[in-house]
């Protein structure tokens, strides 16, 4: 083996190691019958798991983080990351600092496996990361589901853990409610004009702001060309003609009380913290996915086109149509 390629394995080892085991064996030889079979073997091994070996190595964990299992990891394969759109471009513009802290989100600090997961809803476990995030985990007759994400492999067992799959990168919060939706900036899909919409009814009756930060909710996002729609609908040509008091119905009208994650979404009636209902139906709209509905809407239904965007005090779906009480 050449002296760069037996670098590169060692370091790649390392870096998984430090992540999930206390002890793995990294061969110095293609041809050593000494295999282990840790967690960090197994990621290595599989080649469905390049994205995330690229991840470890960006992060740095040989260098920076320690500890000794057994370990649960909620590891992503390739297929994980391209539903999160996320490719080796994206990982390679990503901080180490930011991978660390990705990376430590899909990591307990114990061994759980599939059938010891608490039964929920949204159990709240504590990640490897320090100061700790929190996922929020559901196990019922669908499966596991961890920040609403399902676990599409479960109980990979290895000799320092296990393993579980998720259907998509699991992301960690940015902030609560508010910072969330800032982030969320720009184009048709950004949340710019609910941001814009939360900062008019604030300034006019303080205390939406402390509501929606303080409170442990759902809301569902109106996108900016969703607003655009509406002003067009009403012939109007900015939010701050929107009247104050309706302006402020609306708003409520698209927070639910408590996290639901997309996992917990069934067909029917939703109360939404202004006491009115939205309505659910999982399958008829865009390519078959879900919707809700606004009373005021005449039927038409807002498609939800981004779920489980996660807060420090609760979760975000995108809808492409403002709601209507």
């Amino acid at each position: 083996m050449e002296p760069k390629v037996l670098g590169k394995k060692i370091l790649l080892c390392a870096g998984l190691a430090v992540l999930m085991s206390a002890s793995v064996s990294c061969n110095k030889d293609d041809d050593d019958d000494q295999a282990g079979n840790t967690i960090a073997d197994q990621v290595v091994a599989n080649g469905e798991f390049s994205l995330l070996e690229r991840a470890v190595v960006r992060a740095g964990l040989a260098e920076t983080l320690s500890g000794a299992g057994p370990f649960t990891v909620f590891a992503p394969d390739d297929d994980a990351f391209a539903a999160s759109g996320l490719n080796a471009a994206a990982i390679d513009a990503t901080s180490p600092e930011d991978l660390r802290r990705l990376l430590l989100y899909h990591t307990l600090t114990a061994e759980v496996a599939a059938a010891a997961v608490p039964a929920g809803p949204n159990a709240k476990v504590s990640t490897a990361n320090s100061p700790a995030d929190s996922v929020f985990v559901t196990r019922n007759s669908s499966g596991v589901f961890v920040n609403g994400v399902k676990i599409v492999t479960a109980d990979v067992q290895a000799d320092n853990g296990i393993i579980h799959v998720p259907a998509a990168v699991i992301v960690p919060p940015s902030g609560n409610m508010v910072a969330t939706a800032q982030s969320k900036s720009g184009g048709d899909t950004g949340l710019d004009s609910l941001v814009t919409a939360i900062v008019r009814v604030e300034g006019a009756a303080p205390g939406l702001i402390s509501l929606l930060n303080s409170n442990v909710l759902t809301v569902f996002a109106p996108t900016n060309k969703a607003f655009r729609d509406l002003l067009s609908a009403l012939s109007l040509s900015n939010v701050s003609q929107i009247p104050l008091a309706t302006l402020q119905a609306v708003l409520a009208y698209h927070l639910v009380q408590g996290r639901v994650f997309s996992s917990a979404l069934a067909n029917g009636n939703v109360t939404m913290f202004s006491g009115s209902s939205t309505t659910i139906n999982l399958t008829n709209g865009a390519s078959g996915g879900p919707t809700v509905t606004g009373s005021g809407n005449g039927g038409a239904g807002s498609n939800i086109v981004a779920v489980n965007i996660m807060a420090t005090n609760g979760v975000v779906h995108v809808i492409d149509r403002v709601l209507l009480p």
